[in-house]
C-alpha cells in the first residue's frame, strides 16, 4: 500500500493538471458509475486525506479514490499515448484541454456529494501531511489501546493517517523498540508516542519531493542506505552492523535490528 507521501504527490500532480480547468472527458469504468458525466464542469481541487484522494468538482460533487496496494494515477499531456498499464486495468479517465489523468487498478472509485465526504474519510486520525495534523491527538489515539503492538497501532489509519509499512518499520527502529512491543510498554509511553508522531510527520514531509528514492536515514539516496531496516533483511544494520531480520506482522513483511531494538519478537 502506498505511503502517505506517495498519495500526497499523486494529489499534487492531479491538482496541477486539473484544478481550475473544465473537464472535456469523463469516463469512469466501474459499472455503477459508467453512465455518470461531469464533462463541462470545472475541477475545484484535488487533495489527499491520509491515503485517500478527493477530487472536488463544481456542483458539490467529489470523486473519491483509494490506491490500496496496486492502484496508481498517471497524468499525460493531451494526445500523448498512455503507458500506465493495459487498457483493461483503467478505472477512471479525467481529461482537460491540456492533460489527461488516468487511474489504473483503482480498487475504490466512488462519486459522492462533497458534503458527504466524512462518510469515507471521517474515521481517519490526524493527517500527517494535512492541515489538521496534531501530534498530541495522534499520541492520545495510540495510547488508547496500550496492549496493542506498536507496529499495528502505527498502521491503523484511525490513529494517525498516512503511515504505511515502510514508515512503520523505520519509526520502530528510530524508537529503538520492536514492532511487536505493546504501546503501553514503551519507555515513558506518553512522551515516546508524541515523539514518534512528530518523527512520523517529519519523515513524510521530508519525502514529498519528486525523488524516486524514499529516505529516512538522511545519509544517502542509494537504495541500500536510504532506509535503516525496511527491505534490508540479512544486510548489516547501518547503526550497529548486526544482520537485519524479517518476520510477518499482521500479514506484512516487517523488519527490525535485533541489537538496536528491544522488545518482543515472533
Amino acid at each position: 500500500m502506498p505511503e502517505g507521501d506517495s498519495v500526497w504527490r499523486a494529489a499534487a500532480r492531479l491538482h496541477a493538471a486539473l484544478a481550475g480547468r473544465e473537464l472535456t472527458r469523463w469516463d469512469l469504468r466501474v459499472p455503477r458509475l459508467a453512465t455518470t458525466d461531469l464533462t463541462g464542469r470545472t475541477t475545484l481541487e484535488v487533495l489527499p486525506r491520509g491515503k485517500h484522494l478527493l477530487a472536488r468538482f463544481e456542483g458539490g460533487l467529489t470523486l473519491h479514490t483509494h490506491l490500496r496496494m496496486d492502484g496508481a494515477w498517471h497524468v499525460f499531456p493531451a494526445g500523448r499515448k498512455w503507458h500506465g498499464g493495459p487498457v483493461h486495468e483503467i478505472r477512471a479517465v479525467l481529461g482537460t484541454e491540456d492533460h489527461t489523468a488516468v487511474g489504473y487498478r483503482l480498487p475504490v472509485v466512488e462519486l459522492l456529494r462533497t458534503a458527504d465526504e466524512d462518510r469515507v474519510v471521517g474515521h481517519l486520525g490526524p493527517d500527517l501531511l494535512g492541515p489538521d495534523w496534531d501530534a498530541d491527538r495522534a499520541a492520545a489515539n495510540l495510547l488508547a489501546a496500550p496492549e496493542r503492538p506498536l507496529g499495528e497501532a502505527l498502521l491503523d489509519q484511525r490513529n494517525l493517517a498516512g503511515i504505511g509499512n515502510i514508515y512503520k518499520c523505520e519509526l520502530c527502529f528510530l524508537a529503538r523498540v520492536t514492532p511487536w512491543t505493546p504501546v503501553g510498554d514503551l519507555p515513558d509511553p506518553a512522551v515516546t508516542t508524541v515523539r514518534l508522531a512528530a518523527a512520523a510527520q517529519r519523515l513524510l514531509a521530508a519525502n514529498i519531493g519528486e525523488s524516486r528514492i524514499r529516505t529516512t536515514t538522511g545519509r544517502s539516496l542509494h537504495p541500500t542506505r536510504a532506509l535503516f531496516v525496511y527491505g534490508q533483511a540479512h544486510r548489516p544494520c547501518l547503526r550497529c552492523g548486526a544482520a537485519v531480520r524479517e518476520a510477518d506482522q499482521d500479514g506484512r513483511p516487517t523488519y527490525w535490528c535485533p541489537r538496536c531494538q528491544s522488545g518482543p519478537t515472533p
